[in-house]
């Protein structure tokens, strides 16, 4: 007996939809492994802005290898216990402040350095960057957590107990109102509004600073030059990711403050493209337009081709080009 044409046109929007988001996840793990891959081969590197890009870096790779998989799996109606759907989906909202986190992080580090860049090696040592890492993920499982201490929606299933299954989606476990007040406005909002604050006045400070040293050729000119490039690339970072979350935090509102008001099935599968796209958007920005970044990446490419080529003798994983001194903020 043949399928109905409704079921095929299904199926072939399944294989779409699988086929897309198993590209974006293999994308994005590949290009923040080899941000994280860049960041240990390269010491010059080591700093404190790029421990919070790595913190960024494993975020998305999260996305990739966690995140999309579990997306798939949900998409074909996996059947659950509630509180196991539950936090199936609050494993996307800790992997989503976590990088809202590590933007603001590191929007907040590029600030202390143009601000006060005499005292910011003192102020900002590597140690306490790694001190900032972990509380932006710690304060992300808290926040994440939330709905599994109560704020659900296991009351609108009514006496629904612990063994009885569900239809796992996000929208059946976690509450609207939720989404909206506290992940949206207060989590997501709120920081975005920091973080462009922080960099407009990173720019204003660049900008004075360069008008005052205008005839001037000296170190403290190259200085904010140098600071105004790699603050225009991590400024488009934090673009990147407010055009590709904020679409899907629009719908959520839409079907919150509007409940009768309907929207496409089609419009919420490419705000769920988008936010899951932008895990594989930020490698691309660094090697675009961080130029350390971009020759360091290119050397690990130009060696990985040279061990193929030179089997079976193993290649050291030494890479001398890498230890001479570079300014990172190229």
């Amino acid at each position: 007996m043949s399928s109905s044409p409704g079921i095929k046109l299904q199926e072939h929007v399944d294989m779409v939809y699988i086929s897309i988001e198993t590209a974006i996840a293999l994308a994005s793990v590949v290009g923040n492994v080899l941000v994280v891959l860049v960041v240990c081969v390269n010491r010059t590197l080591r700093n404190t802005t790029f421990s919070f890009i790595v913190s960024l870096a494993v975020a998305d790779i999260a996305v990739g290898v966690l995140v999309i998989p579990l997306a798939i799996v949900i998409s074909l109606g996996l059947k659950t216990q509630f509180y196991t759907c539950l936090f199936l989906s609050c494993l996307l909202l800790i992997i989503t402040q976590s990088s809202i986190l590590s933007l603001l992080a590191i929007a907040i580090d590029r600030y202390l350095r143009v601000k006060i860049p005499t005292r910011y090696d003192t102020i900002v040592t590597q140690r306490r960057a790694y001190i900032a890492v972990c509380l932006c993920w710690i304060l992300s499982f808290l926040t994440g957590l939330v709905p599994m201490v109560g704020w659900n929606n296991l009351d609108a299933h009514g006496n629904l107990s612990s063994s009885n299954e569900i239809i796992c989606k996000f929208t059946t476990v976690i509450r609207l109102d939720y989404m909206v007040y506290f992940n949206f406005f207060g989590l997501v909002v709120v920081p975005l509004i920091i973080m462009i604050t922080l960099y407009l006045e990173i720019f204003r400070v660049i900008r004075q600073q360069l008008n005052r040293r205008a005839e001037a050729t000296c170190d403290g000119a190259r200085y904010y030059r140098k600071e105004l490039r790699l603050a225009k690339s991590l400024s488009l970072v934090l673009f990147l990711f407010a055009v590709c979350w904020l679409p899907i935090h629009v719908i959520n509102c839409i079907n919150f403050f509007c409940p009768e008001c309907y929207i496409p099935k089609l419009v919420t599968y490419v705000g769920i493209f988008m936010s899951h796209v932008n895990s594989a958007l930020n490698p691309m920005v660094y090697a675009f337009r961080i130029k350390q970044f971009r020759v360091t990446l290119i050397q690990i490419t130009h060696r990985c081709m040279l061990c193929k080529l030179a089997q079976p003798n193993p290649c050291t994983t030494s890479t001398p080009a890498l230890k001479e001194k570079v300014d990172v903020n190229l």
